[in-house]
């Protein structure tokens, strides 16, 4: 049987509901700035979730629909270079105003995690200044071993390159990490990369196909706050405080290993 030795964690929509009201917002207010015809509703930048990574996002986005302006082929890359930039200044600037909190339980998981010993990391396809933010703002005195964001992998997620290489920074076996994450294709890549799954789902994951995961919660769960509420999974993994636990998940994916 292998213990349980790592925890790690998607960031956007796991360790902060971005989103909507994050990458959303920072997305439009850059297109204005730039004076292109483009916002992106909450329904429609649903469906753009589907795609992985902001820069692809836009990419897609102009080879689909189109920005409303004329944009030479060979112009494209620069201007959503220019764009992205712009939009990773405009979401950090979200996240240091305190728009953009923690979601429930996740400060409190990853506290107990680092009081049991395990390794804690972040893998994310978000930008490394905006998951440097997170963690500086955020989650200041949690004890993280790395933070993998942006295009530290060529592939983004439902490839699980960015998981794979998170093997080789925790130097651990699949069985032994437990990945926190929130939409299908997060749970599709760590599942690929033979890790065990929570699912936390949010407004944009909460109808996706997330039956690949162990465990299926619409939040960690905090004492006095937002309860946990089983999805799916075993109904007696939430506490009787209406928490998901550290010690508990080790134990019951140490069981499974």
């Amino acid at each position: 049987m292998s213990r349980v030795q790592a925890f790690l964690f998607d960031q956007d929509g796991v360790i902060v509901d971005t989103e909507r009201d994050g990458h959303r917002v920072a997305f439009n207010r850059t297109f204005a700035e730039f004076g292109l015809n483009v916002e992106w509703g909450v329904s429609e930048y649903h469906a753009l979730l589907q795609v992985g990574g902001g820069k692809e996002r836009m990419r897609h986005y102009l080879q689909t629909k189109g920005f409303g302006i004329n944009v030479p082929p060979d112009q494209a890359a620069d201007l959503i270079q220019q764009l992205h930039l712009r939009k990773t200044d405009v979401f950090i600037e979200l996240i240091e105003s305190g728009a953009l909190p923690l979601r429930p339980g996740v400060r409190r998981i990853m506290q107990e995690a680092a009081d049991l010993g395990l390794t804690l990391g972040i893998c994310t396809t978000s930008n490394e200044r905006a998951a440097a933010a997170i963690v500086g703002r955020l989650l200041g005195g949690i004890p993280l071993s790395f933070v993998l964001a942006g295009d530290v992998v060529a592939a983004k997620k439902p490839d699980p390159a960015i998981y794979t290489l998170a093997l080789e920074k925790c130097a651990l076996q699949p069985d032994e990490c437990v990945v926190f994450e929130d939409s299908h294709n997060g749970a599709v890549a760590a599942k690929a990369a033979g890790m065990h799954v929570v699912a936390t789902t949010n407004l944009y994951t909460q109808h996706e196909d997330l039956s690949m995961a162990d465990l299926v919660v619409d939040c960690l769960g905090d004492v006095g706050g937002p309860p946990s509420q089983v999805q799916a999974g075993p109904a007696d993994i939430c506490a009787a405080d209406g928490c998901i636990h550290a010690h508990e998940l080790v134990a019951w994916f140490s069981r499974l290993a």
